[in-house]
């Protein structure tokens, strides 16, 4: 028996791998598009068959496609959503532009294993054709942008729980260290008292509000052109095809996905991913301050900072040993990193949208699902693995609080910025704190010195005489 089957499209025919669920389309991307080696993410391919599977439904009850096609395409989107038949998207991320090959492999499985499903086999197109049934009334210009906001939309969901999580830990961090005195410090250099507990739950709030960014850009990508076939138009769709698809999707998803009001408008632009990208952008900007804050803090530990400890994960050295790393700190930095770099990616590719269609989507789907996976993941591990584990070293913060020559600002209501100044640079040149320059010279009582610098009244809001 033959191990191939031979298939046609418009540019001739070609041999196919016999038990290939793929077809000509898709065997021709591999050969045009043999690029990276990467393949579609999941929520991907998901999306585009909950799209399908929705659309199969509709057709079927508008009486667009015969009800026993129906049924089978159905059940073949049921069974790969599944699990089954993962191997057989095979084409490159870096494709063709719009998606059309990615499109096309979804038609060309879907098909065959349908046709599998009434009993015939693969490659039997007269039976059940990847265009003419499976894609009736679609068009990868509608097709492949809702398939990315439906698929940025559910992975979304599971960051939002992990950036939540985060959020939290940092915040109950700072409850946690709440009585810790520490040395503040601007430029780099010493500055009035603050407890490591402010400075952690600012990050924890600082992060609840990169949260609520993303899902204000999460709705903008629950808008959905669907229905608006090649050119925005509708053509060859039923009047209630896309609003029974998108109520399809909403059943399945359990998420508010919603027609738009202008077809055009939504195969034009891919602003809402453009959106959802810059919020996570600024994310990562925000996590690598944070993580370049956490790296300096417990810098050494013996010629550094090293008012926290981070949990240990890794020896940190092949050749220095018993050194240990900011290593958690130093992983979410580089995410951080690819994602802003993404963005610029994905900002260059929307701009690149022209007239009635965007053609490089293909690029977007991949940096965009790419880089919430790999921030959602990052994000997980930091938590449990470094965040979660962070101890404080009272001792060195409250001497760092206690010799901060920036604890003369305590002194300007009471001696004037001038003189405060004085001081500072005395006590800097004859190394000694504050409170011993202070006392030396006799300038405030012992009762009122020892009033004056509770160093926790300093870290709140307050004139002191």
């Amino acid at each position: 028996m033959s191990a191939t089957r031979i298939e046609k499209d418009s540019l001739g025919s070609k041999e196919i791998p016999k038990e290939a669920y793929y077809g000509i389309n898709a065997a021709r991307a591999i050969e045009n598009f043999p690029i990276s080696g990467l393949r579609s993410h999941p929520y991907f391919i998901d999306s585009f068959l909950l799209i399908k599977k929705a659309a199969a439904k509709a057709n079927q009850d508008l009486g667009l496609i015969p009800k026993d096609i129906g049924r089978a395409v159905m059940q073949a989107c049921d069974e790969i959503l599944k699990g089954a038949l993962r191997d057989q998207f095979v084409v490159d991320v870096f494709q063709m532009g719009a998606g059309t090959a990615l499109h096309m492999n979804v038609n060309e499985v879907l098909a065959n294993r349908a046709i599998e499903i009434l009993g015939g086999e693969k490659g039997d197109y007269e039976k059940i054709n990847p265009n003419d049934h499976v894609n009736y009334g679609q068009s990868t210009n509608d097709v492949v942008p809702t398939a990315i906001r439906v698929g940025v939309r559910l992975l979304l969901e599971d960051l939002f729980a992990v950036l939540d999580s985060l959020s939290k830990e940092f915040i109950k961090k700072g409850k946690e260290f709440d009585d810790v005195i520490k040395s503040a410090r601007t430029h780099l250099q010493d500055a009035v008292p603050i407890r490591l507990g402010q400075e952690f739950t600012a990050y924890g709030l600082t992060l609840q509000k990169a949260l609520h960014r993303i899902q204000d850009a999460a709705k903008e990508v629950e808008e959905l052109g669907i229905g608006g076939s090649a050119a925005g138009t509708g053509l060859n769709t039923h009047p209630d095809y896309r609003h029974i698809v998108v109520e399809e999707l909403n059943k399945a998803t359990r998420i508010s996905f919603r027609p738009t009001n202008d077809l055009r408008e939504a195969m034009q632009s891919q602003r809402p991913l453009s959106e959802v990208s810059s919020a996570l952008k600024n994310l990562a900007v925000e996590l690598t301050r944070i993580c370049n804050d956490l790296r300096l803090l417990c810098s050494g530990p013996t010629t550094g900072f090293a008012e926290i400890v981070l949990p240990v994960v890794q020896a940190g050295s092949s050749i220095m040993p018993g050194k240990v790393n900011p290593s958690m700190a130093e992983m979410l930095n580089m995410v951080s990193f690819q994602i802003m770099g993404h963005d610029q990616a994905i900002t260059l590719a929307i701009q690149a949208g022209q007239l009635e269609l965007n053609v490089m989507t293909p690029l977007v789907a991949f940096d965009l699902f790419f880089s919430i996976e790999i921030l959602k993941n990052a994000m997980r591990v930091f938590t449990e693995r470094c965040v979660s584990g962070i101890v404080s070293n009272i001792e060195k913060c409250r001497h760092y609080a206690e010799m901060s020559l920036s604890l003369g600002t305590v002194l300007n209501p009471i001696i004037g910025y001038a003189k405060a100044a004085e001081i500072v640079k005395e006590a800097l040149v004859k190394n000694k704190s504050i409170i011993e320059t202070i006392r030396e010279k006799n300038l405030v009582p012992e009762k009122k010195l020892k009033e004056l610098f509770d160093l926790k009244k300093l870290t709140e809001p307050g004139v002191h005489k």
